[in-house]
């Protein structure tokens, strides 16, 4: 008995150290380009830049094959980001890829819903809760606004709320106005 559980420590020992030397030399050290790209953008995985995710956009942009104008949720501020910290010239929002909206969240109307959990299918970040043949709703604080619950539902019961800006959620604009500079009189 005792011969068995030294056996098995032993062997647990020598696995362990393997994969711990494998996960030091096979390590796979990420872009930090694509890390920072990825961290302006709106994260909410909604795929009109045509690209699956945030991420894979982020990749794409950083190697030329995406320009940073592509992502609606993020808007002309994202844009603004993107073109500084890339060094690239702005560019305003492509319009094959949609318009920009404002924040908003999902709500289901629950007393319409039939529980086929499509919605939930297509929900990129689990913020659908429910059941087969159950009524369903939304965690507001994980819902990114993404609208793609939005074609599956057969029965029209989800509907886009607009967020209201609070103290927390306001970011300041980038000036609208073009500033005129003063000629110096020699």
């Amino acid at each position: 008995m005792l011969a068995a559980i030294l056996v098995m420590a032993l062997g647990a020992v020598i696995l362990g150290a393997a994969l711990g030397f494998a996960a030091i030399k096979f390590k796979v050290e990420g872009d930090p380009l694509v890390d920072k790209i990825d961290a302006i953008l709106p994260q909410t995985q909604c795929g009109q830049c045509g690209f699956p995710g945030c991420k894979p956009y982020a990749t794409a942009i950083a190697k030329n094959e995406a320009d940073i104008n592509q992502c609606p949720p993020g808007g002309e501020e994202g844009i603004r980001k993107l073109a500084d910290l890339l060094g690239r010239e702005f560019k305003s929002l492509s319009a094959e890829h949609g318009v920009e909206k404002p924040k908003s969240v999902a709500f289901i109307d629950e007393s319409t819903c039939i529980g086929c959990t499509l919605c939930i299918q297509a929900c990129p970040v689990d913020a659908i809760v429910g059941a087969a043949k159950q009524m369903h709703t939304i965690v507001a604080r994980q819902c990114t606004g993404c609208e793609l619950c939005l074609p599956p539902c057969p029965v029209n019961c989800i509907s886009m709320v607009p967020l209201k800006e609070t103290v927390e959620t306001w970011k300041w604009k980038y000036p609208v106005v073009q500033l005129k500079q003063q000629q110096r009189v020699a």
